[in-house]
This record gives structure tokens, sequence and C-alpha cells, in this order.
């Protein structure tokens, strides 16, 4: 029986930490939704007060489905707020409203990393969709021609793209947080322990995009060695 140890050394570590981070911010949201904010603001009212304060009163807030499915569209200039944030009073609704608001910001400001990551997601899925099958078809057709074995280098120059998408996302995500607990803090929409919720929920939220990253930093690796090795 084969046992690829490429894998097990590079990618099962990463994997690990992925599926942990995922668990550890579910469970920090949820801890956090058991705590009301004093002010008795929904996600919602909090997500409009700090848009409006950022001169971003053209931009709704409105409700989506999903868990955890929070986010803004940069295409319809709309903060989407999930069931369990946009109408919660918890200090971990507050948070992800106001971090999906500091996207909405950086969005407004031009922010760079965030046009960046806007400007290659074209080039990100094509690459999501095509490295696998091009590494796939380059190992395997290798063996009847050397020169097939382009076909496995193309497909991992196409993950590569979906690495230095991930590595532009760090930047896009910790900064949201920052803006968001800058305006939690500055506006005073939530204070002492009940801010500290907010902050704990996104750092832990951060950590999964870490993960993620680390992750296929580790896959890339593991094919570069591993079309390398079919090579010789």
């Amino acid at each position: 029986m084969y046992i690829d140890m490429t894998y097990i050394i590079l990618v099962l570590p990463a994997v690990i930490l992925s599926l942990w981070a995922s668990w550890n911010v579910k469970r920090t949201f949820e801890k956090y939704s058991k705590v009301m904010n004093s002010r008795g603001l929904t996600g919602a009212q909090a997500a409009r007060r700090v848009l409006d304060a950022n001169g971003l009163r053209d931009v709704p807030v409105e409700r989506v489905s999903g868990e955890l499915s929070d986010h803004y569209d940069p295409e319809a200039r709309v903060v989407r707020l999930s069931d369990s944030v946009y109408g919660s009073c918890s200090t971990a609704a507050v948070g992800v409203a106001c971090h999906e608001v500091g996207h909405a910001i950086q969005n407004a400001e031009g922010y760079l990393p965030i046009q960046i990551r806007q400007a290659i997601i074209p080039a990100t899925n094509i690459g999501a969709k095509l490295s696998v099958p091009l590494l796939i078809a380059g190992l395997l057709l290798a063996g009847f021609s050397p020169k097939l074995i382009y076909l496995a280098y193309a497909g991992v120059a196409l993950y590569a793209l979906c690495a230095i998408f991930q590595i532009i996302t760090l930047p896009v995500e910790f900064d949201a947080s920052r803006r968001a607990l800058r305006s939690v803090e500055g506006m005073g929409l939530l204070e002492g322990e009940e801010y500290q919720g907010a902050k704990k929920v996104l750092n832990a939220a951060a950590l999964t995009y870490v993960a993620a990253l680390a992750t296929t930093l580790a896959q890339l690796l593991r094919f570069i060695m591993l079309v390398n090795n079919r090579k010789r």
C-alpha cells in the first residue's frame, strides 16, 4: 500500500490546524453570542452607526441566510449579515458586523490590498478549477512523453495563484478587524469585557485565514516536490 509521506509531513499538520481553527471560531462565536451588550445594539444597528460615521450612508445593511455567512459585497456595495448577527444584541454580533463594515470602508477608501484581491479573483477561480486536473494529467502523461510534465508545472503555477490570493487576504482581514475594533471602542459601542469578547471573536476568525494559508502553502510545496520527483 502506497503512503504519501509528503502529505503526512507537510499537509496533514496544516489541515489539523485548519480544522481546529474552524472549530475554535465557532466555539468562540457561540460563547460570546450568549453575552449581550449593555447598550442593546443589534449587529445591524452597530453596522449602520459605523457606516454612517464614515460617510457611507448609501451602503445598506441586509439580512442573509446561513451560519457565519456575513460578508461585504463590493460589487453591490452592500453589507450582508447572517441571522445570528443581524438581529442579535450579542457582543459577538457587534464585532462581526463591524468587521464587515471594515471591508466597506476599505473599499470606499481604495485600500490597495482589497483592490488587488478583487482584481485577481477571476484568475484565482481559474487556478482553483484547473490546477489539480493539470497537475494529475502532467504526472500521469509524463511517462509517455517527458515534455508533458510541463502540464504538471502549469498546474503548480495555477495553484500558486490560490496561495497568492490567500496571502493578500491576510492584510485585508486583519485591517478590517483593526478598523472594526477601533470603531467599536472609539464610538463606545462596546466597553470593557464586552469589547474584549468581540476582540476574541475577531481574533479567532483571523486564525482561520492563517490556517487556510498554511494549508495552501504546504500543499503547494508538496505539489512542487511531487512534480520535481516525477521529472527525475
